[in-house]
């Protein structure tokens, strides 16, 4: 009986330094969660502070990847917003610094005597239905210029849904009970089968039409606020190598064709990308941009708003 509660109480201490050492060395039992949201389908839950792995992130009131903001704007800050998916958002992987917005703001600032302030409204897989969501719920924060960065998949995405949250490992509503339930519960990981997803998934019609409709009333909103609207599309890393699908040649040549008429500042990173000398580093995987990536989109993007600058914005 000795020898089984000394075995024990070993087993005991054992997992107590194992969930201590993952809390305080990898920030694990600590991640990002969401809150299910009918219009918008999912946010960040407001007011979080995560490390994980030594990346902070930060959450402020609005369930932007961004510092608490005031509502209102001072007459000497040019406010920035950028509206995007886990691109714009960086995850957990990227620090709170090191994002392609806060990139942006380094910089900007560099080259302008004013003060900059940047938004991050953004989430894993967000399409433009669900950014057009999230301006009609909280608007523009009464910036100058709205940035929407888009990938190509996000032109096929399907509506807004809340039916992941706190079912889908990687969009829970509640910090696991243990760090190293965490990691076994994604070593064990297997799709859920959530009902009505299927239908979500399969969504049909014109897809690509749904989500240019989106993103023209995006640009109704910025206009009506007196706001410039600006783009970024980044490819998927295979449309580098070998090339584009045929569909996602007809998707991009109808957004091109749409920010022509529209008059609608853009940048298409495809050729930009398609000229660096090892794509592979710009890329974290098939679609996650690395340090390098995010440094190079940031880059072109500061060039943009500056060749832009106009009455509305002045930098």
């Amino acid at each position: 009986m000795k020898i089984i509660l000394i075995t024990l109480g070993i087993f005991l201490i054992s997992l107590l330094i194992i969930e201590g050492s993952l809390r305080l060395f990898f920030g694990l039992g600590k991640r990002p969660i969401y809150i299910a949201d009918d219009e918008i389908g999912y946010l960040l839950a407001p007011n979080q502070n995560v490390r994980r792995l030594g990346k902070l992130t930060i959450i402020n009131q609005y369930s932007m990847r961004s510092e608490d903001i005031e509502k209102s704007l001072s007459n000497d800050t040019v406010r920035l917003f950028f509206i995007g998916d886990s691109i714009v958002n960086g995850c957990w992987w990227t620090d709170q610094n090191e994002t392609i917005s806060a990139l942006v703001k380094e910089e900007i600032e560099k080259k302008s005597s004013q003060t900059i302030e940047v938004l991050n409204a953004s989430a894993n897989s967000w399409g433009p239905r669900n950014q057009l969501a999230y301006l009609n719920r909280f608007g523009t924060f009464n910036s100058q210029v709205i940035f929407l960065i888009i990938n190509t998949d996000d032109l096929f995405a399907t509506k807004p849904t809340p039916l992941r949250v706190g079912t889908d490992l990687y969009y829970p509503d509640k910090q696991p009970i243990l760090a190293i339930k965490e990691i076994l519960d994604k070593v064990f990981y297997r799709d859920p089968k959530i009902p009505g997803m299927d239908e979500i998934v399969g969504e049909k019609g014109d897809r690509v039409g749904f989500n240019l409709e989106a993103i023209e009333k995006m640009k109704a909103i910025t206009t009506n606020n007196n706001s410039q609207f600006m783009m970024v599309l980044t490819p998927l890393k295979r449309e580098m190598n070998p090339k584009p699908r045929d569909y996602e040649k007809v998707a991009r040549r109808r957004l091109q064709e749409w920010v022509e008429v529209n008059n609608v500042p853009f940048i298409n990173f495809l050729p930009i990308f398609a000229k660096q000398e090892n794509i592979d580093d710009l890329y974290r995987d098939h679609i996650h941009l690395s340090p390098l990536g995010n440094q190079l989109v940031s880059q072109k993007i500061s060039e943009l708003i500056l060749e832009n600058n106009n009455q509305q914005v002045t930098i």
